[in-house]
């Protein structure tokens, strides 16, 4: 099967590079043998840091897209791509190559025509933070919901439904979700988020707002229009804290 995995990217030179590395992986483990084929693409968001360099360091193809919005750049990946499977990583998101393998069985297999996965943080977490993840897991699987942080679909479901919806800011994942699975009823398959194994996400946002700061913005969601306002999104569109990681890694002069 070939396939592309797009990762859009702000401002995210601290940690694309281990992004890239671990998917770059993935991908050497799943092409091997030739049964797959896959490209990897970063979509530069506009960004003022130094994304795209690591990108093209890396060997992804960097396509740009000036408009900083989530959904728009996914977008632009996919209407760059070859691929006749989507698979959609965050740039803070790591996969391993067994969960990449089970995404393209799945889309290979005809019966399925998108998912997601459950999600694990990246280090230890406080008990609150755990639960947390714990819980979004149960109803990313009671409910059929794909983290935006690894989505994955067949191509022509994806143009079929239009995308993700350029109408939010935030939570454009789960529109896409019930598109993909009312198109998949109406064609005969299914919708699946895996179970394991999980992919990894960074849990930096916890550093930047505090449990408090992000359960307040977890709560914006339920302000009808709220997803339509990049102000009200701000820990999505926040740069002070992609900066301090930026000027941390960044070795002195």
């Amino acid at each position: 099967m070939n396939y592309s995995i797009i990762v859009p990217a702000w401002n995210e030179e601290a940690l694309l590079g281990d992004t890239l590395a671990a998917l770059r992986e993935a991908m050497r483990d799943v092409d091997d043998g030739g049964r797959h084929s896959g490209e990897l693409i970063v979509v530069d968001n506009n960004s003022t840091d130094a994304t795209a360099d690591v990108a093209r360091t890396a060997g992804a193809r960097v396509v740009f897209e000036p408009v900083n919005q989530i959904a728009r750049a996914r977008n632009a990946g996919a209407a760059q791509a070859s691929g006749e499977a989507l698979v959609f990583i965050d740039a803070d998101t790591t996969i391993e190559s067994a969960l990449l393998a089970s995404v393209l069985e799945r889309l290979g297999s005809g019966q399925v025509v998108g998912g997601g996965a459950t999600i694990a943080a990246d280090r230890e977490v406080s008990g609150a933070a755990a639960a947390g993840l714990a819980f979004w897991n149960r109803i990313s699987r009671l409910a059929s919901y794909a983290a935006g942080c690894c989505v994955w679909c067949r191509r022509d479901a994806f143009e079929s439904v239009g995308g993700f919806s350029t109408r939010v800011y935030a939570g454009e994942e789960i529109y896409l979700s019930r598109a993909l699975k009312r198109w998949g009823r109406a064609n005969g398959m299914r919708f699946e988020i895996l179970g394991a194994p999980p992919v990894r996400t960074s849990t930096r946002k916890l550093d930047w707002y505090g449990p408090l700061g992000m359960a307040r913005q977890a709560a914006m969601v339920f302000i009808p229009g709220a997803l339509s306002s990049k102000r009200l999104m701000k820990t999505w569109y926040d740069d002070d804290g992609r900066a301090a990681d930026r000027d941390e890694r960044r070795p002195p002069d």
